[in-house]
């Protein structure tokens, strides 16, 4: 069965990607470029479905931007 997860991709300081997972808590990864984020986050989602039961709680809903003052 094949299953879909929304990831959220950002780079830091360094210049690293990072990708996480946001409905499989815990799930996330690091790598230098975008083709091996994607290789490793496939590796990172597939090593928590074998931890995580059947049923995760937590489902992706979506990003949302907002402004404040500073």
């Amino acid at each position: 069965m094949k299953r879909e997860f929304p990831i959220i991709i950002e780079r830091d300081e360094e210049g690293y990607y990072v990708g996480s997972v946001p409905s499989l808590k815990g799930c996330h990864t690091q790598a230098k470029s975008l083709d091996e984020l994607i290789v490793r986050i496939k590796e990172a989602i597939e090593l928590c479905l074998e931890v995580e039961e059947e049923d995760f709680s937590n489902r992706f809903v979506g990003i949302q931007q907002v402004s404040v003052e500073v």
